[in-house]
């Protein structure tokens, strides 16, 4: 690649530009275009049919929320199911919590899960932890015959179009319902209300018409088309937006984002998110 070549997101009439130095992989799998680069300022950047979906500079705000929010509102999680997060950042997360005894992941492309090993190591050595059990499939299909079985189920998606679009319904979140034991907690990439602000209202509703708590928690991710993200967290058991416990040392010393009051700090919602997503 010539240099000052820049790759470009764009969808929802946003965009996102970055400066790329090499590509490193472009493959078509069964689902989706993979493609990977080597940026001039932000590390590797994975993109999935055009949309970015991490970069090394920044990923570690979105899995580190992902995977310490709905942990932390569960409070004594130790079966968790992750759906989607091929390129395995969460997985990298929940691996950082010696407590949790079973972590399954279901991604439905494995080409996904084949070029994180290959080229973003960094997040991808979350497959490496022994408690993982990886299953290739459709989540929407396999979380329905799991019912009753986890504490904790993160859905990390791509956005609604193409092998994500199922995960985006309300059969879908009381089909997680179903798959929790009492007490647990689901959390689902809810996008942003800037640029997608009516999905955000529905999947905000689609949580809080299954669970008794729910609240839409903010992540700051600056290669996300609008510098953030969202996601919507619920339960039938306890306030999500409070932690049930503290972060122990050994695991802080390890984050670089998320604390006890970034969790509390990420459920305030600006006035047009708080009419967004339930009133204020």
């Amino acid at each position: 690649m010539e240099p000052g070549e820049w790759v470009t997101e764009a969808a929802a009439g946003f965009g996102m530009t970055v400066e790329i130095r090499e590509k490193l992989c472009c493959r078509k799998s069964q689902f989706q275009t993979i493609e990977v680069y080597e940026t001039a300022k932000l590390g590797r950047l994975l993109m999935l049919d055009g949309i970015i979906q991490l970069t090394s500079f920044d990923e570690f705000a979105y899995h580190e929320m992902m995977a310490n929010v709905p942990l932390f509102a569960h409070g004594g999680a130790r079966r968790v199911l992750v759906i989607g997060g091929g390129d395995g950042g969460v997985l990298r997360e929940l691996g950082r919590h010696p407590e949790l005894e079973e972590l399954d992941i279901c991604e439905i492309d494995r080409e996904v899960i084949a070029a994180a090993r290959e080229f973003l190591p960094g997040t991808a050595c979350g497959f490496d932890d022994p408690r993982v059990r990886v299953h290739i499939a459709d989540g929407s299909v396999f979380v329905r015959d799991k019912a009753g079985y986890y504490d904790v189920i993160i859905v990390d998606s791509t956005d609604p179009g193409g092998p994500g679009a199922p995960l985006f319904n309300q059969d879908f979140y009381r089909d997680l319902k179903r798959a929790l034991r009492p007490g647990g907690v689901i959390a689902t990439q809810s996008e942003s209300p800037f640029l997608l602000p009516e999905l955000v209202a529905r999947l905000n509703a689609a949580t809080r018409a299954c669970f008794r708590y729910a609240g839409y928690a903010s992540i700051m991710v600056p290669t996300y088309p609008t510098g953030m993200i969202g996601m919507s967290v619920g339960s039938d058991g306890r306030d999500v937006t409070e932690p049930a416990l503290e972060v122990p040392p050994e695991l802080a010393r390890q984050l670089r984002y998320y604390n006890t009051a970034m969790h509390r700090a990420a459920f305030a919602r600006p006035n047009f998110v708080q009419d967004m997503t339930g009133g204020r």
